[in-house]
């Protein structure tokens, strides 16, 4: 260690990261007894689920809801006694495309969609079903999405539907995108719907911010250290493993690190010569082989709807964004101060000119295309706009994804990785941040309780070669 570096209390666990993986992990960790220290970079908690101010409101910064089957966080609710602020809310999904809304929220409106041929819409529906049928995803690893859609529903039903999607979300790594990371959406979908086919969404009264104000209650009542606003830097390990995480110019000594940023920022986290561990070198290369997108939101507040839509998929290439979410069509107006709250989200690359454009150029640059999508739609109806990034937004999950995602449980020992990456076959989403946070701390606290940890002269711990 730096003889300049000051050196902080250690602790059992540091938490790179104040997510829902990294909250989730030091609840538990906490719980246990164990001694917990949470850094996040970011003024506040919550990760891609941090809040902005409307009104007299919270919301987040980037679009949120749960579905049926997400028990994990469901759970979490329960347990941090905010259960009753969990609503469910019917909503209406569309399609735009050929310069049309088209509703797609029951299975009779796939038999109206005019763009495809009757018997294409017929293979439509059915493509569902045909997907249900899949009950290991391990069946699909090796395929592509293209491959796989285009053996359900034929050619044509790819290229009208699935094509514009994919590439719309992933741009030029649609090719590449593994058929598990469509099999998951496909179940998701098909699992928020009643029986007569609508579907039923979840969202928290108060958003996320109720959730992340009842979190943060319980880990200060458990003592667990949360300290925002700082930056880790670097991981410290010697031959036997990790000795301190360096953050903020200052060293915090821990037995156990877990790190739930993107993979490749982890790999930054290695890259010095204060990591000197011999595992160090293939668990950097591996963390950069994960593809990543970054993500643009544009938070339009406008005095007026746009539509009765909540979900808007677009399958218009010239379009600039991915999805139009009108958050209002599913929370109520009136919890905004009667503003009617619209996202507009694009998956790109970080270096794209979107990305890199000022939030002014960015809502600029979208009001033509807002005009053609809504023909009524004029500039006077947005009060306020803001814009939101995230340089990790996104991975790509590729076939053989399973070989090429990051381990839970490092070869560095102390050295543990959670985060989005690692949900697979899911894809990312709160519910599955909470539970590879648990499943992060149930392995950490079995290894600390088995005395599994570095080990240097004159400590108790386990024997490493």
């Amino acid at each position: 260690m730096p003889e300049a570096a000051a050196v902080e209390k250690p602790v059992d666990v540091v938490v790179v990261g104040g997510g829902f993986t990294g909250l989730t992990a030091a609840l538990e960790l906490a719980a246990k007894g164990v001694s917990v220290r949470v850094l996040e970079a970011e003024d506040e908690i919550g990760g891609l689920a941090a809040s902005f101010t409307v009104g007299d409101r919270e919301l987040e910064r980037f679009y949120h809801h749960w579905f049926s089957s997400d028990t994990e966080i469901l759970r979490l609710c329960e347990e941090l006694g905010i259960a009753d602020a969990v609503e469910p809310h019917l909503t209406r999904t569309g399609m735009y495309y050929a310069n049309t809304i088209f509703k797609l929220s029951k299975p009779i409106d796939v038999l109206r969609f005019a763009p495809l041929a009757f018997t294409d819409r017929l293979r439509l529906g059915l493509l569902a079903v045909r997907a249900g049928r899949v009950r290991n995803w391990r069946e699909l690893e090796h395929r592509t999405a293209e491959e796989w859609l285009v053996s359900l529903g034929g050619r044509r039903v790819y290229d009208v539907v699935w094509r514009p999607l994919l590439e719309g979300k992933f741009g030029d790594y649609a090719g590449q995108v593994g058929a598990t990371w469509m099999w998951t959406k496909l179940h998701l979908r098909g699992g928020s719907r009643t029986k007569s086919g609508s579907e039923t969404l979840y969202y928290l009264r108060g958003g996320s911010r109720t959730l992340l104000t009842a979190l943060g209650r319980r880990l200060a009542e458990l003592g667990v250290d949360v300290r925002t606003g700082t930056t880790a830097e670097a991981l410290h390990a010697d031959g036997y493993g990790l000795t301190a995480v360096a953050a903020g110019g200052r060293l915090h000594p821990a037995r156990q690190v877990l790190v739930t940023t993107a993979p490749e920022q982890a790999a930054r986290l290695l890259d010095h010569p204060e990591a000197a561990h011999p595992a160090v070198p293939a668990l950097s290369r591996q963390l950069r082989q994960v593809g990543y997108l970054a993500n643009v939101c544009l938070v339009l507040e406008n005095n007026r709807k746009l539509s009765d839509t909540y979900w808007l998929n677009v399958n218009d290439p010239s379009f600039p964004y991915v999805g139009v979410i009108e958050h209002t069509n599913l929370d109520d107006p009136a919890r905004y101060g009667g503003r009617h709250i619209v996202y507009l989200s694009k998956y790109l690359p970080a270096d794209a000119e979107l990305y890199r454009m000022t939030d002014e150029q960015v809502f600029e640059f979208s009001l033509p295309h807002l005009r053609r999508m809504f023909p009524g739609f004029d500039r006077g109806w947005v009060d306020r706009y803001h814009v939101w990034r995230a340089e990790y937004a996104q991975p790509v999950v590729t076939p053989g994804y399973t070989r090429t995602m990051p381990p839970l449980q490092s070869r560095i020992p102390g050295v543990y990785l959670a985060g989005m990456a690692q949900v697979f076959p899911e894809d990312r989403g709160t519910n599955y941040a909470v539970r590879g946070g648990r499943q992060a701390a149930l392995l950490m606290a079995e290894q600390l309780n088995r005395g599994i940890s570095p080990t240097r002269d004159g400590e108790n711990g386990a024997d490493h070669e």
